[in-house]
Formats: C-alpha cells, structure tokens, sequence
C-alpha cells in the first residue's frame, strides 16, 4: 500500500515555505505522493452545508486556498520521486479542453507524476460563481471526462458534444503517462459510483466507515466486471482526514482520528481491505498549529503505517 500527505495548501500554514519544507521531508522519509484540493471560494453565508463536517460548517483554514495545479506546478519543482495529486479538482467548475491541457503540462513538468483526482462538487455558491448550473452535472461530467480523454489521448483532435465542442486540431503537450495519467473519482451517489466503474482508473473516498468503503469498491469492482472491464485494474486510494490524539476517543470517532494505536488499527484495516493507497490530510488536526507541528505530525503518521 502507498502512502501518501497532503501539502500545506490552505490556512495560515499556507506558503511557499512550508510547501517546500513538507514536500522535501516526505521525499526524505519516502512518502509516495503528495496531494491537494481545490475550494474556490469560502461564502460568508453558504447555501450548502459542507459535506465533511458534522455541523455543515467549512473550517476557517478554507479561508485561504492556494490553486491546486499551480502549488504542483511549484512543489513539482522541488522534488523528484513523489507522485503529485488531485483530491479534489471539481470538474464541472472547469472547461475539459483547458483542465485536460493544465494537466498535461504538469505531467510533462513533473516527469510523469500526476494523478488525477476530480469531483463532482457540492457548493452551490461555488456553482453560481462559475457560471455552471448545479442540476444535470452529471451528463455534463460525462462529457467533459469524454472531451479530456480526447485531449489526452488522440492526435488530431475533434470532438462534439452537448456542452463542449473542439474543432479538428492538434493539441500538445500529450501526457508523459499513457494512455493518460491515473485517473481518481471522489464520488458517493450512485450515478457517480458507476461513472467510477465504467470511466475512471479508481476511487477516491475520505471520511467514510471502513467497513462501507470496502462494500461499496467491492460494488464498484463488480460494476466494473459487468461492463467488461478488468476489474483488478481499479485501484482504492484513500484519503484519511487525521487527527492524532493523547488518548482513545469513542467508538463514535471518525476513522483516523484517534490516538496511536486506534491510528495503527485504521490503518491495519485499510490495508486489509485491499486499498492500494492511503494518504493523510493532518492540516485539520487541532494540534496542528506550526510547520513543525505539521512536518511532526506527517512523520508520526508515517511511523506508524510503516510499523504495520
């Protein structure tokens, strides 16, 4: 199983410094990748609750989000060996001919380390802000993941759909990664789990049970099996939001939230469920207040994956 930590992107953490000081000790200690998100906009009065907290409410770190690519872009620079990731990129919010191309670039940039990880998206302000109507995204996801793979994989391209059309053209850079880079889905209705199934490389969950992770990518395998796919192609990364605490917490904790051997146990079951990747996203732990607070918080965490 590979490991992987997201990088200080959001939050008062966020900066060049502290970018290259993680990115450079996770390649000393042999972390595997390396991962970031996308949020537009923190709206001072949300229409939609946030998904991953108990309250609906988007934490205060969201308040400062450099770009996803960019930071790549940036730490691709710095480093050599770890893959570079996506968790998430909110497909709807992007044209496909341009997303696809960005991506390119930073696979070719980087020597062929990019990971794809895109989304659904949730925010309806987010929605508003760019322009894109939130309902029907799904015929429109399928088509722009249609239009990337185009963009990605032939030579000429020509594409025509509903929403996105390309006139007959060449388009470079092509990936370094062929037939295109690894493609992760974070998705959790059913119409997305199926597009996972039939269309991407993988899925990408966070914050789910164990137990209904393991289920659900055992769904998606035999989905995948049906529509005549290898279903041994698809890989399960996941990506575990962190908090290392002093003591146990409840049996009501979220998974990876916990003290060291609550921690351990998580990640034993991960790698019993067959996932191929795990990476830790600790910016929202509360002990997690320093660069050294974070770099401190990444080792620990990969001290006790590797002990397992």
């Amino acid at each position: 199983m590979r490991l992987g930590f997201c990088l200080p992107q959001s939050g008062p953490l966020a900066s060049t410094e502290a970018l290259v000081a993680v990115a450079e000790r996770a390649e000393q200690i042999g972390v595997d990748s390396l991962w970031v998100s996308e949020r537009l906009l923190w709206p001072l009065n949300p229409r939609s609750p946030y998904p991953a907290a108990p309250d609906g409410r988007l934490p205060e770190a969201a308040k400062i989000q450099l770009d996803p690519l960019e930071t790549l872009a940036f730490v691709a620079a710095r480093t050599s060996t770890a893959r570079l990731g996506t968790s998430i990129v909110n497909l709807p919010f992007h044209n496909p001919l341009v997303l696809a191309r960005r991506f390119a670039t930073l696979d070719v940039l980087s020597g062929g380390r990019v990971c794809v990880g895109l989304g659904n998206g949730w925010s309806e302000d987010e929605f508003e802000a760019v322009g894109v109507p939130a309902r029907g995204r799904g015929r429109r996801i399928d088509e722009a993941l249609a239009a990337m793979k185009a963009v990605w994989t032939r030579e000429p391209v020509e594409f025509a759909g509903e929403y996105f059309r390309i006139p007959r053209s060449r388009i470079q850079p092509k990936p370094i990664q062929q037939p295109h880079p690894p493609l992760y889905l974070a998705a959790f209705a059913p119409a997305a789990l199926r597009r996972v199934a039939l269309e991407a490389d993988g899925w990408n969950p966070a914050g789910l049970p164990l137990a209904e992770m393991a289920s659900t990518f055992r769904s998606i395998c035999a989905e995948a099996e049906q529509a005549g796919r290898d279903p041994s192609t698809l890989e399960l990364v996941v990506r575990a939001n962190s908090s290392l605490a002093n003591r146990p917490l409840s049996r009501e904790r979220p998974p990876f939230v916990g003290d060291r051997g609550q921690l351990a146990g998580d990640i034993a079951a991960t790698r019993e469920l067959g996932a191929h990747e795990l990476f830790f996203d600790a910016l929202g732990s509360r002990h997690v207040h320093t660069l050294a607070d974070l770099t401190a918080a990444m080792e620990q965490l990969f001290e006790l994956a590797r002990r397992g």
